[in-house]
Parts: C-alpha cells; structure tokens; sequence
C-alpha cells in the first residue's frame, strides 16, 4: 500500500488545485480551490477556454459577477471528478465587510444551484478575519456551509469554533515558512520537522481542543512544503494537498501510523477558551506570526484577482 492510500485510512483526502483534469489519478474525496490556483489554471492552454466562455457569456456584467461565474465553472467541473465537496473562495478583497461577503457567497451559491448542484457539495471559502467569521456563522444558519481559510493561530480556530462553521484550513506551510524565516541561521531544520514543525504543531493544538470540547468544526490542514508534515499530521480529519504532493505520496510504500488520536485527545487537560470581538483582536495583535501571514495572504490572493480581472477584460 503506499503512503496515499494509507493515509486515505485516517484522513479525508483533498486535492489543492485549480487543475480539473488531474484530479482522477488521485481519486480524493474533496477539492479546494482559491483565486491563485484559477489564475493558475486559466493560464494554461487547456483550462484558457473556460475563461473566454466566461466573459463571451457575460460580456458587459460587472467584472465581480464574470468572476464568479468563473469560479463557478471551475467548481461545477470539479464536481464532476470528484464524490465529495469543492470550496470556492469569495474575493479577498472583502475580507473585512461582512455585508459583501454575505452577498457574494449568497451569489456564488445561487450559481451552483442554478447548475444543479446541491448546497452540500459546496463549502464557501471566507478568509478567517473578525468580519470573515462573524458572515461565515451567519451562512451556516442559512444552510450554506463555509471553509475558514488563512487560519495561522489559535484564537482563529477558536472563534471558528463558536460561529459552528463547517471546516477551517489551518496553513501548515505558511506557519512553518515564518518561523524558518523569522530563526534565519538558528533554524535547526532536523529539530523543526515531523511532529516538532511549528504548523504541524498547531494544527495538532486546534484538533485536540476541537475534539476535547466536541467542537464539531472540521480541521483541515493546508499549505504543506512537503511530505513530512502531511504525514505528521495523519489522523486529522481532512489534509489539503497539492498535486505534487499527492504524487509524492502515491509513490512511496514507507509505513504510515495515525499521528493525531480524537479519542486521545479527549483525555487530555485542555481547558475551554472562549473570544469576544476585542479579545480576539487582542489575541491575533499579540501572535506576530498570525498577524502577518494573514496580513501577507489576504494582499496575495487580492492581488491575483485584480490579475484574474486583468485577463477577463483582454478576453
């Protein structure tokens, strides 16, 4: 069995990608997709049709409406590879409006129906900032379920929690690239892997205050640099993986244990935590790292939808 297949026995298997028509080499359950991996795509010569069809289909609507038809299509294509669930992201660049978020996962969500496609196929992926989680509890009670993405500390897993969203994407990697960055030359690469690397030592400290307190919230580790720290994780309830990863995983046989015990976890003396708006904010200014990876992510992924923007309009 290799280490893929193996992992599939403990964890829900997600594929990371814009790219459709690799996802059947690696039958996952789920796949997540976000405004960098469709400008990813779109560049491509196979997947460029789809932005054209787009915007002919469209032409004269507001660009924010063209792009969500987009985002859509990629989605609907997704779905039909895939058994599970796709996540499909509202523009960054709303990540503090909770009135505009509320609208456009609305949006986003009428255009899958309106495609056929059943609410429950589809998480809304909102950027885990104060406004982000405060729309994303307010689409759960509307039914439609959502996926709390550039979730770097604690204190976001926790409000998450609260608002009883259906899934957060804490991000291994980017966690694990600051404190890398932040050491310099003290990084001890060895000291800093497997079950000791700072991501995966977060996202093991969220699944186990999830699990202890029956916080019904999916973990879902993301953004991994590389095999070990997918594996160090093995046991959570989704991991997000890049294609390259996947393969990677495919074609190794090394033996594969679960790291990470829900009913362990409910052993464990972890005492409840709770967040106010202003405690919250507290708490994120007070994580340096949090704080500036989300800041860091957020200006990405909008900057990578006015560069989708930029290419509906040469279309």
């Amino acid at each position: 069995m290799n280490q893929l297949d193996a992992l599939k026995q403990f964890t829900t298997v997600v594929a990371d990608t814009g790219d459709f028509k690799q996802l059947a080499q690696f039958q996952p359950q789920d796949a997540t997709t976000n405004p960098s991996l469709i400008l990813k795509s779109v560049q491509k010569p196979e997947y460029a049709p789809l932005l054209s069809e787009a915007v002919a289909a469209h032409r004269g609507a507001p660009l924010d409406e063209v792009m969500d038809h987009l985002l859509v299509r990629f989605g609907s294509e997704i779905l039909q590879t895939i058994p599970g669930r796709v996540s499909t992201e509202v523009d960054a660049r709303l990540s503090f409006d909770t009135a505009a978020t509320l609208a456009r996962a609305r949006r986003i969500m009428g255009l899958y129906e309106a495609q056929g496609i059943a609410r429950a196929r589809v998480l809304i992926k909102v950027a885990a900032t104060w406004e982000g989680i405060q729309a994303a509890a307010e689409l759960e009670r509307e039914g439609i379920h959502t996926n709390l993405t550039l979730l770097f500390a604690f204190c976001q897993a926790v409000a998450c929690g609260q608002a009883q969203v259906q899934l957060i994407s804490p991000f291994v990697g980017r966690i694990y690239d600051w404190h890398k960055k932040n050491a310099g030359a003290a990084w001890d690469e060895a000291a800093q892997s497997g079950a000791n690397d700072p991501g995966v030592r977060s996202v093991r400290a969220i699944f186990n205050h999830y699990k202890k307190h029956g916080i019904r919230t999916e973990v879902m580790g993301a953004s991994f640099r590389n095999v070990g720290q997918i594996t160090a994780l093995a046991g959570c309830d989704l991991l997000t993986i890049s294609p390259d990863l996947l393969a990677q995983l495919a074609a190794t046989d090394a033996p594969l244990h679960a790291a990470l015990d829900a009913q362990a976890a409910q052993a464990l003396d972890l005492p409840a935590v709770a967040y106010n708006e202003a405690s919250f904010r507290l708490a994120l200014n007070e994580d340096a790292m949090a704080t500036e990876k989300l800041a860091e992510g957020i200006r990405a992924f909008c900057a990578d939808a006015v560069k989708l923007e930029d290419l509906m309009k040469k279309a």
